[in-house]
């Protein structure tokens, strides 16, 4: 399977998906520069942390307007899989791929820590091989992280299942202590109608080799494979 690592100004975590897909999961990864006029074949498309054009303006909203955003979005509407983690949630947010904003934390602080995060769903591409439930522990580095969408827009997501991660507590319980951002019903990462565009906060690709202390992120990606 041929992987897309879209790359933009700014893009700092790039490299680390590269090696988890290409390195430790043995995929074709290919990186993506965001002035590239197509996704050369790839099979699915993720879009990196980082800081993509410095956040300026507003977090993803210089970014989507790349011209690789244009086949990513049409890759999306044709029901490609993409995946955005972080600053990636952020740039599929303001490209109206995914309902919802990201806001400034509620603390009005970058924070970096661990989270633990619940599964809701797993019928997605990227979370086939996670049981509903299952609760992962994943790193957090943002300072807009503050998930947010308006009351009709939240029934449709809860309604629908379009809620796919959770920020709870070591019981799998989404307690307001164990929201780090004042994200709206401690939303960790959703998904669009069609359940082939997702995205979290946390970095999954952080946590994928035993060496770095845990492996518990590489389910994400290995969940490509079907």
């Amino acid at each position: 399977m041929r992987i897309g690592v879209l790359v933009f100004p700014g893009s700092n975590c790039d490299h680390d998906l590269y090696h988890v897909l290409g390195g430790l999961l043995g995929f074709e990864a290919v990186y993506l520069w965001h002035k590239d006029s197509d996704l050369k074949k790839c099979d699915a498309v993720i879009l990196p942390g980082g800081f993509s054009y410095g956040d300026y303006l507003r977090c993803g909203a210089i970014a989507r307007f790349s011209p690789l955003m244009r086949e990513v979005e049409k890759f999306a509407n044709s029901g490609g899989p993409v995946l955005g983690i972080c600053n990636g949630f952020q740039i599929l947010t303001e490209a109206r791929l995914l309902p919802g904003v990201l806001m400034q934390n509620t603390s009005r602080q970058f924070i970096c820590d661990f989270t633990d995060i619940r599964v809701e769903r797993s019928d997605t591409p990227f979370t086939r091989k996670v049981k509903a439930g299952q609760v992962l522990r994943m790193p957090i580095a943002h300072g807009d992280g503050n998930y947010f969408i308006d009351d009709e827009g939240l029934k449709r997501l809860e309604g629908e299942g379009q809620v796919i991660f959770r920020y709870v507590d070591a019981r799998g319980e989404p307690t307001e202590a164990a929201n780090p951002n004042g994200s709206l019903k401690n939303i960790a990462g959703v998904c669009n109608a069609k359940r082939n565009v997702i995205a979290l906060m946390p970095h999954p690709e952080r946590v994928s080799e035993a060496i770095l202390g845990s492996d518990s992120g590489k389910v994400i990606f290995e969940s490509l494979l079907g």
